[in-house]
């Protein structure tokens, strides 16, 4: 079952962000049987030089290559998607017009208004029929909920067609309360809360970034609902086994 599947029937997909910029680096991950990797655009040194090796990386280990645009910007998505993502993590969405703007960005007419290129993901021009079938059913648009401006249109949001899932950033969400990182003060469980519940109305799977590596953590959000997990980051899964097995090794010594 495709990615876009999994999240048209609300089911639960994990997957994890890229942040080094390394081809390796899926083929590293794989094996612990992600359903998708999203490449971080936004926050870290990767540019869009090196994303191409990555998505072929990612697409070789018959995992769904998803990107983390650094703006909802209809050239930058553009780009991204003609390199061959199978779709896009767009940031800090505030208005329902932001929303739809994110998906217009990643189709082309009559569903949006992507401008046409003969790139990779289209063969280089041999596989533009197909790829035109492709991306009006399988192409994947995730927004980002990040900001406590963002709940008064909620709903509006939630309603704009062509939208997959959503996906919580909880640090940001946190700090446009002036809390960064306070996830158990009474104004962000509410902000969650709310979030939630007009998912659940619009049957739209809600997403959450449990940051941290560890595994108790993620299956405490899985319980709690979400659907569209994304499970650390490479470079804490990389530093944090590191340390604990030195710790491990230090302390028999």
């Amino acid at each position: 079952m495709s990615l876009k599947q999994i999240l048209n029937k609300n089911q639960l997909s994990i997957g994890c962000w890229i942040t080094i910029s390394n081809q390796l680096i899926p083929e590293i991950l794989s094996p612990a049987g992600f359903d998708w990797f999203c490449v971080d655009l936004e926050h870290t040194s990767i540019g869009l030089d090196d994303l191409m090796s990555i998505i072929i990386s990612i697409e070789n280990q018959k995992i769904t290559p998803l990107v983390r645009v650094g703006e909802n910007n209809p050239n930058l998505i553009k780009r991204v998607m003609d390199i061959g993502a199978h779709g896009v993590i767009v940031p800090n969405i505030l208005t329902a017009s932001e929303a739809k703007k994110a998906v217009e960005s990643v189709k082309y007419p009559p569903s949006g208004n992507r401008g046409v290129g003969l790139y990779r993901a289209q063969g280089f021009g041999r596989t533009f029929t197909n790829y035109l079938e492709w991306l009006e059913k399988e192409s994947i648009v995730i927004i980002q909920i990040e900001s406590i401006k963002a709940l008064p249109n909620i709903d509006e949001i939630f309603s704009v067609k062509g939208i997959d899932a959503f996906l919580i950033g909880p640090y940001d969400l946190s700090g446009s309360m002036n809390k960064p990182g306070a996830f158990d003060d009474p104004e962000f469980k509410e902000s969650i809360k709310i979030i939630l519940e007009a998912a659940k109305k619009h049957n739209i799977p809600a997403g959450y970034h449990s940051v941290s590596s560890n595994p108790d953590m993620a299956i405490e959000k899985i319980n709690e609902g979400y659907k569209f997990l994304a499970f650390s980051l490479d470079s804490i899964l990389l530093q944090e086994a590191a340390i604990n097995s030195m710790n491990k090794i230090k302390q028999k010594i």
